[in-house]
């Protein structure tokens, strides 16, 4: 039934619901006619046969999206928690992708000079981007932008890990492009997508361990590469949304149920790290 909704909500066209689905007209009509009659209310607006979604509608509609997209990595096993947090893995052909939550505590621990500055520095920032507090880590960060087609890429860091993997040409080239979609299926791509969307409405930070094959500039084929990946939600001068992603390379990747096999011959990606008399912060704390 949720299916059915959420397919008739991004057509709004009942044939080629039907037609995406697979099923009948009869059978999707049923599916919305008991969605609606458990919550009490329409979830669509018809008029001549168009369908529009009603108010409510667009509110659950969100959450209808996000059920159907656990649900389906539940079953394929692609999904599950891990110490109570997110773990995602996907395959397609040669690709691999393996993402896991990691709790915040380990940044205290960890040997990334930067990673610590850079949670410092949002933290006394305010999450403000155009801050004086925050302009020493910038130069390293990813920025992105909500839209009306998701979250787009407005500034690469002059030393980021995406300039130095691709390189400044094709960085710049990817200003303005909304995130890609993953090749494990539009499920898969929803649960990798709303972790921006659960930052920014958290106002929160969030630590990933990441493992992947990703497309060197230099040559063909797909490179294995293992990095930690720090979000931070912030806001533009005008008060609107942004979310800010730090990637620092690691080797030794925090994933359960990784393969080590996997992790052999992981593509030499130049470590960053800041230089210690720019830690505004960490010599601060260190000379304290």
């Amino acid at each position: 039934m949720i299916r059915s909704f959420v397919t008739l909500a991004a057509t709004l066209n009942l044939s080629h619901a039907v037609k995406d689905l697979g099923s009948t007209r009869q059978t999707v009509r049923r599916h919305i006619s008991h969605l609606e009659a458990s919550m009490g209310e329409p979830l669509f607006q018809v008029e001549d046969r168009r369908y529009q979604l009603s108010p409510l509608g667009k509110a659950v509609l969100p959450s209808a999206k996000d059920i159907l997209a656990r649900g389906v990595l539940w079953l394929n096993g692609q999904s599950r928690s891990v110490g109570q947090l997110q773990q995602l893995h996907a395959s397609a052909d040669d690709w691999d992708f393996y993402q896991q939550q990691q709790p915040l505590g380990l940044i205290w621990n960890d040997s990334s000079v930067l990673l610590r500055e850079t949670f410092r520095a949002w933290s006394m920032a305010s999450g403000e981007i155009e801050s004086p507090l925050f302009a020493h880590v910038r130069p390293y960060l990813i920025i992105y932008r909500q839209s009306d087609v998701g979250w787009i890429c407005v500034e690469f860091g002059q030393k980021s890990v995406y300039v130095n993997w691709f390189g400044q040409d094709y960085a710049r080239s990817s200003i303005g492009r909304p995130i890609s979609k993953m090749p494990a299926g539009e499920e898969f791509s929803h649960l990798i997508y709303e972790a921006f969307d659960e930052v920014q409405a958290a106002q929160m930070v969030r630590l990933d361990h990441v493992f992947t094959r990703m497309p060197r500039s230099d040559s063909e084929g797909l490179a294995p590469v293992a990095y930690q990946r720090l979000m931070l939600s912030g806001f533009f001068p005008d008060r609107s949304s942004a979310v800010m992603s730090l990637v620092v390379p690691v080797h030794d990747v925090k994933i359960a149920g990784l393969d080590l096999s996997k992790v052999e011959g992981l593509d030499p990606v130049e470590m960053i790290d800041i230089p210690l008399s720019e830690a505004r912060f960490e010599s601060m704390l260190r000379d304290a």
